[in-house]
């Protein structure tokens, strides 16, 4: 019966998600808003949403420090595995879309991330008012990177073919379904986040590897469904700014975690986690790559597809070593 619970749950994520991928899409052609910074921060901050509730209630509520960093670092791994897929899968729409430059720079940011987790996990952690530096610094730099998603270097001619509107809705009305849809999404996490924990006890699951794969793929569908409404619409600007802007939303939760939590640090070492950063970082790195390779107008496909799956084979890399 939880079984059944959790994909209807998981269903009704999906659904609210693809909604408010839907009008934000309107927002995009309705507005002249970057498509990085309405993808990076507005869309990213909502699909973002499962995995700050869920990781709230994993510390408030079910007092389970473990399932944060499996909940965060699973679903940004997730994430830019469903990135890298998109990519291969939808070559042609992706070199044929204005991609912003602000992804060039935020793709270092979260690179940069990664390597003070494994510094806080792996070499030394330090606090300040028993939040670790690393969180801190964490914060710094998501308020850098929403500098750089604000910045729309890309002008309305550039996107004629991606933001042609046909909706009869006023830019009320799609803001207005935008934030029902988004209070929805919220709801549906905070039950998402009792059924997984109710399912990893009753498999005997590590608190990590639950969080990893039940609530971090959970999470993640919204990303998921999201992306794959942006790429069909052809925007993919869009999409890549929510995969990005996504999981620096992801690591900003880390950082109000770390302030909510008072038993101790949330940055516990498993074997899971360890995987969960390392591959993380690796699939940063080669997403980085094929982008830089975009931003120089190189268009082999099979260039393409090679980097961009190792982003995807790196999520598998991460489930076979966490057995």
């Amino acid at each position: 019966m939880i079984y059944f619970i959790y994909f209807v749950i998981s269903f009704l994520v999906v659904w609210f998600s693809l909604k408010c991928a839907k009008y934000v899409d309107l927002i995009d052609k309705k507005t002249d808003l970057s498509g990085a910074f309405i993808g990076g921060i507005i869309l990213a901050a909502v699909t973002s949403l499962p995995e700050l509730i869920t990781s709230f209630s994993s510390i408030v509520i079910v007092d389970n420090a473990e399932l944060v960093l499996g909940n965060i670092l699973g679903s940004n791994i997730f994430n830019l595995s469903v990135l890298g897929l998109g990519i291969v899968f939808s070559y042609k729409k992706f070199i044929s879309s204005k991609i912003s430059s602000s992804h060039m720079k935020t793709i270092p940011i979260t690179i940069i991330i990664y390597i003070l987790i494994i510094t806080s996990l792996f070499i030394i952690s330090a606090s300040i008012f028993s939040v670790n530096i690393s969180s801190i610094i964490i914060l710094i730099l998501y308020i850098l990177s929403i500098k750089f998603l604000s910045n729309n270097d890309l002008n309305t001619s550039e996107n004629d073919d991606i933001i042609e509107d046909t909706s009869k809705l006023t830019i009320k009305q799609i803001i207005t379904r935008f934030i029902i849809m988004a209070i929805s999404l919220i709801i549906a996490s905070i039950f998402i986040t009792y059924t997984t924990d109710i399912i990893a006890t009753k498999l005997n699951m590590g608190s990590t590897l639950a969080g990893a794969l039940f609530l971090g793929i959970a999470t993640s569908l919204p990303e998921l469904s999201s992306s794959i409404a942006l790429i069909k619409m052809g925007n993919f600007n869009a999409t890549i700014g929510n995969i990005i802007g996504s999981n620096m939303f992801n690591f900003l939760i880390l950082f109000i975690s770390d302030i909510l939590y008072s038993k101790g640090s949330i940055y516990i070492k498993t074997k899971e986690v360890s995987s969960l950063v390392i591959f993380g970082l690796i699939s940063s790195i080669f997403i980085g790559i094929t982008l830089f390779l975009k931003s120089k107008k190189i268009e082999s496909k099979f260039l393409y597809t090679l980097i961009a799956s190792i982003s995807v084979l790196c999520y598998f890399a991460f489930l076979i070593f966490s057995i």
